[in-house]
């Protein structure tokens, strides 16, 4: 379930939960085992200090964090461990290092730490796994706003078991991921970091990478409660005005669903000020929503470099000892990747400024944790001496991700393609031979290895081309660039529209390159003001459209596009929008003047196998099954858009801005199509119940494939305008030609909650529409609730 709110009030506790919860979240209070109460109640200022933070020991001059060039630490490792030290960051994910080697670095750290300070306390190995393990060799996975393309939590529950597995294997004990941000504005360059824009989507696939990652005995690390994502005009650590019923019913309850219901052990704070208050600092959040609401009992650490941002950026803290007071009284426990601010501390304590209580409550937890991972009593006598970091079972998973998160936009019915008979493909495109355009800002290639040049990226990485060839062994392949990805120079576009002439059909692979801070057209710090093809790659297919040669249109971005002028107009939403009368769902226009791509699929970042995951798509060996986790925008200048939009938020006649969707949220085409009838559900339903729907699917082709069945509803009439259309359920449904299925869904009510006028989040009576079609807007067909 979504959300845990009550029909009345914010998740109520009985005396004796509350009483027992206010016990373990006040400062200094007890809860922990005897053995972490007896360490603490020995540890001197400075042990408890060192407890607190974590030490970048490979930190060089690339730039793999932001402002990492600026804000590297003057502290020595020697001193910054001399007592102990909380975290060990990046060990395996900062610099290609050999797995092995330096498993056995690692693992001599730790017994120095056990044998040499007077404790013995070894430090938690934290990395980035948001794309897999990022480090040297290991596997490659899709980006998750191809998770969410995906729309299987389950997979994705594999993944993250087998990330987890790897991740144990090299002594690593938390992960730096998910991303639990909604996306609402694609203009925002960490969206593809993103699972999707709906919350129920990004909560179950989220919390199921959880659930993958901590069965190996991993900590997830929730990123970044909370608003991060909300940011004025899609700029990165920009001003955050969202108001309390953005933030109670969309923002927050990803992160309430992985942590009630994923058990998530660690939560990382996001970077900005939400009405003029940094999270880093607001304890209504870190403190009142994380713990004393839904009784969180892990560990906040904080986003690299966010505490000294609290002096540095926001200029909420006169010094470095100002903001580490802020930030741990908030609820900051560990201070990531390095000794900045935290360093002051002990020296508060000391001075009074700090009450001790503050600093054993964050110690206490950090002891805690080490316990949970079994850190206290672990063995580091024997490191692994042979690592395989990208087996194939782990090939095969990011194989089955990418087929499932491909989705197809349009289709004249050229595809697929037979792979039997010989023909000319012209593969064009600066995405079509690279291996770079295959993985997400965080993937160690473009985290990494791009301050590497030279250096092999240690596992196969087949590109459009290669995997084309391989699909299509009779076909005569040819390929040529066009133009680089956001490069102004034409001078390539010639040779390709000679080498698209030549061919029976053209491959046109656009989209985008993922890095950080200017590197690359989308990452983190790399928002835009537009949602145009960076560079001049519309005019690259627009060239080869002219040539009178068929093409498929392949997009591999980060985020989506505006690709009106390559699309045709929307066919088949069987309904209308809800509460707009005679707009109808097929309103969406096209400014496509030219010719149109036979076909055209959208695929986010998909990682090591996404080539051959494309290629079995084009030769029909794999049905498409994705669906798009964002709306397709219609222009940068209808942003920011959900699709969780009332009345007003959409097309209507009292305005000539028209914010509608090229292709809406929800929306994916397959080799097949799918028709929904019969659905039913209870006439009256109680608040706090679990209303089973049901619905008819059928398989109208000839075409074995899978569907994402997708359960909406919409309130009628609240106290507060709500959404036109919202997410209740969605299961993937596999089915042979011909073949039907009675599809159920099990809805907890209490998905219908939202907050009302007095501030209280609640399901409220009334009557709830619910339709299931082939979007967010398609009303196949209908049923009606009464909610008492």
């Amino acid at each position: 379930m979504l959300s845990r709110a009550d029909t009345g009030a914010h998740a109520q506790m009985t005396p004796e939960i509350e009483k027992e919860n206010m016990m373990s979240q006040s400062p200094g209070a007890a809860g922990h085992s005897p053995r972490v109460e007896a360490l603490l109640a020995r540890m001197t200022l400075d042990e408890k200090q060192a407890q607190l933070v974590g030490f970048w020991v490979d930190q060089g001059d690339e730039v793999v964090a932001p402002m990492a060039g600026e804000k590297k630490s003057s502290t020595r490792y020697e001193d910054a461990a001399a007592h102990g030290i909380g975290h060990l960051t990046r060990v395996y994910g900062t610099r290609p290092v050999d797995p092995v080697e330096r498993a056995d670095w690692l693992w001599a750290e730790q017994r120095r730490l056990q044998q040499e300070t007077r404790l013995g306390i070894p430090a938690i190995v934290h990395e980035e796994c948001l794309t897999g393990l990022a480090a040297w060799k290991a596997a490659t996975f899709p980006t998750p706003l191809a998770w969410g393309a995906s729309f299987d939590p389950d997979l994705v529950e594999e993944v993250g078991r087998a990330v987890g597995a790897s991740m144990r294997t090299l002594g690593i004990h938390q992960g730096l991921a998910p991303v639990l941000d909604v996306i609402r504005d694609p203009r925002w360059g960490r969206v593809d970091e993103c699972i999707a824009e709906d919350p129920l989507v990004v909560g179950t696939v989220g919390t199921a990478y959880i659930r993958g990652l901590q069965s190996e005995g991993v900590h997830a690390t929730l990123k970044h409660f909370v608003g991060y994502s909300a940011s004025k005009a899609g700029r990165n650590h920009a001003p955050v005005s969202a108001g309390q019923r953005e933030i109670e019913d969309v923002l927050l309850p990803p992160f309430e669903m992985a942590i009630r219901e994923g058990g998530a052990r660690s939560v990382m704070n996001s970077y900005v000020d939400i009405d003029g208050v940094p999270v880093t600092a607001d304890p209504r959040y870190l403190t009142g929503v994380l713990r004393e609401r839904w009784g969180f009992d892990g560990v906040v650490v904080s986003d690299y470099f966010a505490v000294d941002f609290l002096r540095s950026m926001h200029k909420v803290a006169a010094d470095s000892a100002d903001a580490a007071r802020l930030a741990l009284t908030a609820g900051i426990d560990v201070e990531l990747p390095s000794p900045d601010a935290y360093v002051t501390l002990a020296e508060q304590v000391r001075d009074g400024r700090l009450s001790p209580d503050i600093l054993d409550r964050a110690v206490g937890r950090v002891l805690a944790q080490k316990e949970e991972l079994g850190l206290l009593d672990a063995d580091f006598s024997t490191p692994p001496t042979a690592i395989d970091l990208d087996p194939a079972e782990h090939r095969a998973l990011a194989r089955r991700l990418a087929e499932e998160s491909v989705v197809l936009l349009s289709n004249d019915g050229s595809l697929p393609l037979d792979p039997s008979t010989s023909s000319r493909i012209a593969v064009i495109g600066p995405n079509a031979d690279s291996t770079e355009a295959l993985m997400g800002c965080y993937s160690f290639v473009n985290h990494v290895l791009a301050h590497h040049p030279g250096t092999p990226a240690g596992i196969a990485l087949p590109t459009v081309v290669d995997a084309l060839r391989e699909e299509f062994p009779r076909a005569e392949i040819t390929s040529a660039a066009g133009c680089d990805v956001e490069s102004d120079d034409r001078s390539g576009i010639p040779a390709a529209v000679e080498t698209a002439a030549a061919a029976d059909l053209a491959i046109v692979v656009v989209g985008d390159r993922a890095g950080l801070f200017g590197r690359g057209t989308v990452g983190e710090g790399n928002d835009v003001e537009d949602l145009e093809l960076p560079g001049i790659q519309r005019a690259l297919v627009e060239a080869i459209l002219a040539t009178g040669t068929p093409v498929v249109l392949i997009a591999m971005t980060g985020r989506p596009y505006v690709l009106d002028w390559a699309l045709p107009p929307r066919a088949g939403a069987a309904g209308t929008l809800v509460g707009l009368g005679a707009v109808d769902a097929e309103v969406s226009t096209t400014a496509a003047t030219g010719p149109l791509p036979a076909a055209v699929l959208q695929t986010f970042f998909p990682g090591e196998e996404g080539a051959p995951a494309l290629a079995a798509l084009l030769s029909g060996r794999v049905a498409p099954s994705g669906r798009l986790p964002v709306s397709l925008p219609r222009s940068g200048g209808a942003q920011p858009y959900s699709y969780l939009h009332p009345v007003l938020g959409g097309r209507t006649d009292v305005t000539s801005a028209d914010p509608t969707p090229v292709r809406p949220f929800g929306f994916g085409l397959s080799y097949t199509t799918f028709t929904y009838d019969d659905l039913t559900a209870p006439s009256t339903v109680s608040a706090g119940e679990t209303m089973r729907a049901t619905v008819r699917v059928r398989n109208t082709g000839d075409v074995e494939a899978t569907d994402v069945v997708q359960l909406y509803a919409h309130d009628e009439v609240a106290s507060v305008t709500r959404p036109l259309a919202q997410l209740v359920g969605y299961r993937r449904v596999a089915l042979a030609p011909g073949a039907e299925e009675i599809v159920s869904f099990d809805v907890p009510i209490d998905r219908l909650a939202f907050t009302g006028l007095d501030g209280v989040r609640r399901v409220e009576s009334g009557a709830v529409r619910l339709w299931v079609g082939g979007a967010c807007d398609d009303e196949e067909t209908v049923a009606r609730i009464d909610v008492v």
